[in-house]
């Protein structure tokens, strides 16, 4: 009989072990798989061998080496049910998240993203040990700037490629860091990108007047009146359907969910084409009231008004489900009692319903507050992030929340697809929840252990 390591250290060793075996096999695997392909480009294989083969290269390696670790630490067979959700929050959490801190810190860009840029593709016309002599001024035509000096450059040619660093050049000839293996035939500038440090933070908070401040404030009026709003029509509604004296009440509830049951897709493009300027129906039925037609869209005041009205409409059904469950949960003897005891309905409402709701509610709310704090569809489907505001970056307009910069920052023309300034608003964003997050659990207690309270 085996002998788990007590308590957290037991905890601690089979995590590093299991992880200590997976970056082990996955480097072992990328080992072979480099020999794999330097053998098949030697071969006459430009194409290597495929990408998939690591994936198989590491797994040979990790079955024996898992092996060997439950021979030599019985206990750790129990923690293998576990390693497909390991390898799965590896790949798809900690990776993500290890780039995005990486990434923050270069310029990577779509511009700057490693890749060769092929619109400079400029023939090789000698080669002489290191040196390579273009067809064209090199400058010029592989778009150097100043001068090709430090510059790294793709070579490609009889089915073989390379990169290489520029150390001196002279006229059309480039003397590279090493001479070639093959007979180059072009050459290419590689957009590469580097590490910046600080300075897309520094960015970040020298326009936050312009970006950051103006967003923030607005995402967090935007989450907070949508958590209200929505908490206290979910509740009015969820109160009152609950009357059991109330006729064809399922009805109304059916009717009143249907904007949580459809696909919020669906139903954020309809309110587009409603609140549309000209051709709108909510302006048209304003219209025959006698009031002028609204910009609902198209001005930064009633861009953000529209934003909540319909964030409001999608949320209340939820809320008001939730109510409902949370009503059932209350004994009607309570209620009797408290009729025979003289307590009016609204008595009834306050001292039994509201104390009562508040321990279910204070997650929800919490929840609540945390999903549309990066409620990203609503902004993005109905706005857009739109309309524009003088004097702010055309990544951070009108309705644009923190994620919303974020996301044009890194992945629209706009913001010139700057991925590690997206990264770098991304972590900010990250610093921010957390801290409203903690604000948020310390104010109400949900942190509080029970023998405190």
């Amino acid at each position: 009989m085996y002998r788990h390591p007590p308590g957290l250290r037991g905890y601690v060793v089979a995590i590093t072990l299991l992880g200590g075996a997976l970056v082990f096999a996955f480097a072992a695997g990328s080992a072979l798989f480099w020999v794999l392909e330097t053998a098949a480009v030697a071969a006459g294989r430009p194409e290597g061998v495929p990408n998939w083969l690591i994936l198989i290269a590491s797994a040979a390696f990790l079955l024996p080496f898992l092996f060997f670790l439950a021979r030599t630490f019985p206990f750790l067979t129990d923690w293998y049910y576990l390693l497909p959700a390991i390898v799965f929050l590896l790949v798809f959490t900690v990776y993500p998240i290890a780039l995005t801190v990486y990434l923050a810190f270069t310029d990577y860009s779509g511009m700057r993203n490693g890749l060769p840029d092929r619109s400079t593709e400029t023939a090789v016309v000698a080669v002489v040990g290191p040196r390579i002599t273009l067809a064209a001024d090199p400058v010029e035509s592989l778009g150097c700037g100043e001068s090709c000096v430090g510059q790294e450059l793709e070579l490609v040619g009889g089915g073989h490629c390379g990169r290489f660093r520029v150390v001196a050049g002279a006229g059309k000839t480039l003397t590279l860091d090493r001479a070639p293996s093959f007979e180059p035939e072009y050459a290419y500038r590689v957009n590469a990108f580097h590490f910046v440090g600080f300075k897309n933070f520094v960015f970040i908070f020298k326009n936050a007047s312009r970006a950051l401040w103006p967003v923030f404030v607005w995402n967090v009026v935007f989450a907070a009146f949508t958590v209200l709003s929505t908490a206290l029509v979910g509740l009015l509604l969820g109160v009152l359907l609950n009357n059991k004296e109330l006729k064809l009440r399922n009805l109304y509830r059916t009717l009143l969910i249907i904007s949580w049951a459809l696909p919020g897709v669906i139903s954020i493009q309809m309110w587009v084409a409603l609140l549309n300027k000209q051709f709108g129906a909510i302006n048209r039925l304003l219209g025959l009231l006698g009031i002028y037609p609204i910009p609902w869209l198209l001005d930064p005041l009633w861009a953000k008004v529209a934003v909540l009205l319909v964030n409001l409409w999608l949320g209340f059904p939820y809320m008001m489900t939730a109510t409902l469950g949370a009503l059932s949960t209350i004994p009607d003897e309570l209620y009797e009692a408290a009729k025979v005891d003289g307590a009016s309905g609204l008595d009834a409402f306050q001292f039994i319903t509201l104390p009562l709701l508040k321990t279910a509610f204070v997650p929800i709310l919490l929840a609540s507050f945390a999903f549309n704090f990066n409620n990203f569809n609503v902004i993005y489907l109905l706005t857009g992030g739109g309309p524009a505001v003088e004097g702010q970056l055309s990544t951070a307009q009108a309705t644009d929340i923190l994620i919303s910069w974020a996301y044009k920052t890194a992945f629209r023309s706009e913001g010139q697809s700057a991925y590690g300034l997206g990264a770098a608003i991304s972590l900010v964003i990250f610093v921010l929840t957390v801290g409203i997050s903690l604000a948020n659990f310390r104010v109400s207690g949900a942190l509080r252990e029970e023998g405190r309270r």
